[in-house]
């Protein structure tokens, strides 16, 4: 009986120690998920930082205010344009007029319905002699 005793107790240290295991895996995970939240607060707190910036940083008037200062431009007027005749001639033509249009023809050889045979990939089968 002792012995019989003696187990059982040893089982229930046994239990013990092995329930006090599962307790302090499950403390120290979940210190890891706050510890993971507050990561995640903090880069989203930057991330709203960034976009206030990138805000401001990007606001139309600040920028308007920085052409100003910092780049001579000015407003285009009607006059400013040239005539026709002083554009450059037009480079030459690189297919001549009547000749197919080289791209068309790719495009229509892709385009192009396949045979089954070659789109599946598969074998022709050998013809069966009678």
């Amino acid at each position: 009986m002792r012995i019989l005793h003696l187990l059982v107790i040893g089982a229930l240290i046994f239990a013990a120690a092995y329930v006090y295991r599962i307790k302090m895996e499950s403390t120290a995970r979940t210190e890891r998920v706050l510890k993971l939240h507050a990561q995640i607060r903090e880069e989203r707190d930057a991330i709203a930082v960034l976009h206030s910036e990138w805000a401001k940083l990007d606001a139309p008037l600040r920028l308007q205010g920085l052409v100003e200062r910092h780049l001579p431009l000015k407003p285009i007027n009607a006059r400013q344009y040239d005539d026709l005749k002083n554009l450059p001639e037009r480079p030459p033509s690189l297919v001549k007029p009547g000749d197919p249009d080289p791209i068309g023809a790719m495009i229509s050889i892709i385009d192009a319905p396949a045979d089954a045979a070659s789109v599946t990939g598969s074998v022709s089968q050998p013809e069966s002699k009678q």
